[in-house]
């Protein structure tokens, strides 16, 4: 009974997810040095469920981000997902290049 009574409360508090703003990075980028930092972040994050769900979210459209942050029990703080809570009230914070690409990357051919 606690459990769905855990979950309704989150789903009441949750938010509608959506993009980042736009952001610039302190340094033009490579698509490839975006990948690094990306994977290195994920790399060093600990391997709980809720980072894996977080992960998985930040990966995906938005539709489908919104429906792994409900189902994991995520509650957005932000809608951008840079900073969410879990169920327990532990604090996950995001980087914005984890979740979106700098208005400065260099695109190559």
């Amino acid at each position: 009974m606690g459990c769905a009574g855990s979950r309704e409360k989150g789903n009441e508090t949750s938010k509608k997810i959506r993009k980042p703003k736009a952001w610039k990075h302190t340094e033009a980028i490579t698509r490839a040095q975006l990948v690094k930092m990306r994977e290195e972040f994920w790399d060093t994050a600990p391997h709980y469920e809720i980072w894996e769900a977080l992960r998985a979210a930040a990966e995906a459209d938005l539709t489908l981000a919104q429906a792994i942050v409900d189902s994991a029990g995520v509650i957005v703080q932000n809608p951008d997902l840079t900073t969410c809570y879990d169920e327990r009230g532990a604090k996950y914070e995001l980087p914005k290049y984890v979740l979106s690409e700098p208005t400065n990357l260099i695109h190559e051919n």
